[in-house]
């Protein structure tokens, strides 16, 4: 897959989208067991927060799996030619609404892997012109290639703030 041009995603995704290096697939492939062994090496700090009103580590992963399964989700669309304008979200607002305290971090990492699969699946299949498709979210255009990369970029992201923040 070719990397997304600038006009396909709004300026502040850059700083997601500019994370993955290497080919996007093998990036996304290579996230699933190592972001699932990352999961699995924390176990005893799942409700670790390194301050006060930061997200614990439990709320922290249940955060990048909503986001995943809400961009994938509008890469379906988008990829499908549905031209409805998708609203953005809270991001806050749907950590505190869940309940991913109440998790395990194995469960967690089960659920993001058997996400992460299914969206590989879904993203494999798409051709260039499927992915080179605008479609409005949040009130800004972005392309199914690269809500692709936004999602490999945005894990990048958060695996970067664990080890600077919270080890």
């Amino acid at each position: 897959m070719n990397r997304p041009q600038i006009n396909e995603y709004p300026k502040w995704a850059d700083a997601y989208i500019s994370l993955v290096k290497d080919d996007v697939i093998t990036t996304l492939e290579k996230q699933v067991k190592d972001f699932v062994d990352l999961m699995n090496s924390l176990t005893d700090k799942g409700d670790y927060a390194y301050a006060e009103g930061k997200w614990t580590i439990k709320q922290l992963f249940g955060h990048i799996i909503d986001t995943e399964r809400i961009l994938a989700y509008r890469l379906l669309c988008f990829a499908r030619g549905d031209q409805s304008a998708l609203p953005g979200f809270d991001e806050d607002a749907y950590v505190s609404n869940a309940h991913f305290q109440d998790r395990s971090l194995f469960s967690l990492g089960e659920e993001f892997a058997a996400m992460r699969t299914a969206n590989l699946y879904l993203i494999k299949s798409l051709n260039e012109e499927e992915l080179g498709r605008t479609g409005i979210a949040n009130g800004l255009p972005i392309t199914p290639r690269a809500l692709t990369y936004f999602i490999a970029g945005h894990l990048m992201h958060h695996k970067n703030v664990i080890k600077e923040r919270y080890l």
